[in-house]
């Protein structure tokens, strides 16, 4: 457990200062080449039919989650069995390349700097980069908007359930949890092509950010009592309590519903997918109207939300240590 914790807070500071740097070969991604290869060998040329999709969907993942179960698995053990503090560096690498902190930031901020600029066309193309809806038509509020709404859902999908889990079981747990949550971002989509294919990723990546979504929705809002004057932990707390079911997910509004009652603006609506709108309720009160600047603000909730994960995670595996070592 010493080792763990000592590997989970190396993770998490590497995390902040390193990110992720172009160029370099990252586990998530090869999780992504995997999933489009078995997607390829189960759907192409195979008949349309709701429960032989059904059933393919559930081998990808089954093969998807053995395969990162048995890789982190051996990588972990190998590395102990070598030495202990291979085992540290190892996990702590590990446990840095399963969160995503800085990265989110990095990347909102790159459409902060466009829009800041009044670069509208490159802000459309730094957003469509974070978010899965068409971006083409949006106008400089509506790209914000997009920008803090991914930093405020991905505060809970990429950086406290990830935490969470990592807690809990190592990093083999993190990569287990980031591989669903890779499949449910490539094929846990609502349309034609997945919407069969893509239910057993959807729905387990479901189950698995019930409970850490509603975690991370009130660090975010005791992280929003100590984010300065121009954010309400208040208000966030009393949007959160009204609109935090205002989605088709049942997560999703859990962190959106808190970010915009922080920062007192209205987010989510109507938003197009591969040209179709689809019709959606807004969360929060637009007592403003959205700027670029709210996404600075949300990246200083994501970054005051991490640090309480972290505090808390480190907490509880304290708390574990010292009851694991009583006589």
């Amino acid at each position: 457990m010493k080792y763990h914790m000592t590997a989970f807070f190396s993770g998490f500071v590497l995390d902040l200062l390193l990110g992720d740097p172009y160029g370099l070969p990252h586990p998530v991604r090869l999780i992504g080449r995997l999933i489009t290869k078995l997607e390829q060998g189960l759907t192409e040329g195979q008949e349309r039919n709701a429960k032989q999709e059904l059933c393919r969907g559930m081998w990808m993942v089954v093969i998807v989650l053995c395969s990162t179960l048995a890789v982190a698995f051996s990588i972990l053990l190998c590395a102990y069995r070598l030495n202990p503090y291979a085992g540290i560096a190892i996990e702590s690498v590990m446990t840095y390349q399963i969160l995503a902190t800085k990265c989110l930031r990095d990347e909102s901020m790159k459409v902060y700097d466009c829009l800041s600029s009044r670069t509208l066309a490159e802000a459309r193309r730094a957003v469509s980069g974070i978010v899965g809806r068409d971006t083409e038509c949006l106008d400089e509020e509506g790209v914000a908007r997009a920008a803090i709404e991914t930093v405020a859902e991905n505060t809970s999908d990429g950086v406290i359930a990830p935490m969470l889990y990592t807690a809990m079981g190592g990093p083999v747990f993190g990569f287990l949890y980031k591989a669903v949550n890779t499949m449910d971002s490539m094929v846990g989509y609502k349309n034609d092509t997945y919407l069969y294919f893509g239910r057993a990723a959807a729905k387990l990546d479901d189950a698995l950010n019930y409970i850490p979504a509603r975690i991370s929705a009130y660090l975010m809002i005791v992280a929003a009592f100590f984010a300065g004057r121009d954010v309400s932990g208040k208000r966030a707390y009393a949007i959160y309590k009204r609109d935090n079911r205002k989605h088709a997910s049942p997560n999703s509004a859990q962190t959106e519903s808190a970010c915009a009652g922080a920062l007192g603006i209205q987010l989510a609506g109507d938003a197009i997918y591969f040209g179709k709108t689809v019709k959606k309720p807004y969360i929060g009160d637009a007592l403003r109207p959205v700027e670029y600047e709210d996404i600075r603000r949300a990246n200083r909730l994501l970054y005051r939300t991490a640090w309480m994960g972290e505090v808390l995670c480190l907490f509880a595996m304290g708390i574990a240590l010292w009851l694991f070592s009583q006589p």
